[in-house]
């Protein structure tokens, strides 16, 4: 059974000379829970704003997104937001850190809004991700490569059913965007969750036995629309 499905979804924005661009419009998809998929994306090609639909940041026009047998495109926007912190993990391309806080409180910061804080799991998720010396330090004080570390640890910290990951190597170079993948990975495997993630790499591609074109997925997908037309919400603790 899986543990997300999408049918006949759609999203479109408002145009600056009055009218309608579709960004997505996806006939079927499905995941299985524990199921590592990549997603192979070019710019434009409305990646973001799918992953945001399916995290609850932003709200179908038309279609149905049912995780783990509860449809997201039916609930008001509280409840989207309640079902993410409690079921999703995102690890953004940007990280999306809390620069006043230290990478731990990050990470609890994160289980507040979920399950509750777990301080001995937030400091074991550190570890795992290989910042066990570096807990208590801010983002500003780590390197990008060990930003991106913590923003793994914080989207693992409620124990997601489905982590989603929006090209999470984009600002690292070779080795280190192998080494986090590597850690993403493992990680998602260690505790359980399914793993959805979006690239344009084809270093990062090849590390997948399954990968879907997000171009032949994506009906809306013409080659001239950009994501950064769309809005793409707040960032998801």
């Amino acid at each position: 059974m899986s543990l997300l499905t999408i049918n006949n979804l759609r999203k479109s924005y408002r145009t600056p000379d009055g009218g309608r661009a579709t960004v997505v419009d996806v006939e079927q998809f499905a995941l299985h829970a524990q199921q590592h998929l990549a997603l192979r994306g070019e710019s434009g090609s409305g990646k973001t704003t799918f992953l945001n639909l399916i995290a609850g940041i932003l709200k179908p026009d038309d279609g149905s997104i049912v995780l783990d047998g509860v449809d997201l495109a039916r609930m008001g926007e509280a409840k989207r937001d309640a079902l993410r912190a409690a079921n999703i993990g995102y690890i953004f391309q940007t990280f999306n850190l809390l620069q006043g806080y230290t990478a731990l409180q990050n990470v609890e910061l994160a289980m507040s809004f979920g399950r509750g804080v777990d301080r001995a799991f937030a400091k074991q998720l550190l570890v795992d991700v290989g910042l066990s010396e570096r807990m208590h330090y801010r983002p500003q004080q780590l390197s990008v490569g060990q930003q991106q570390r913590v923003a793994v640890a914080r989207a693992l910290a409620n124990h997601p059913r489905l982590v989603l990951a929006d090209e999470p190597t984009g600002n690292l170079d070779t080795r280190r965007a192998g080494e986090a993948l590597t850690i993403i990975r493992e990680l998602c495997t260690k505790n359980g969750a399914a793993l959805l993630l979006v690239s344009h790499s084809t270093d990062v591609l090849n590390q997948f036995d399954d990968v879907v074109d997000f171009h032949e997925l994506n009906r809306a997908f013409d080659g001239d629309a950009q994501d950064a037309q769309s809005p793409t919400g707040a960032a998801s603790l």
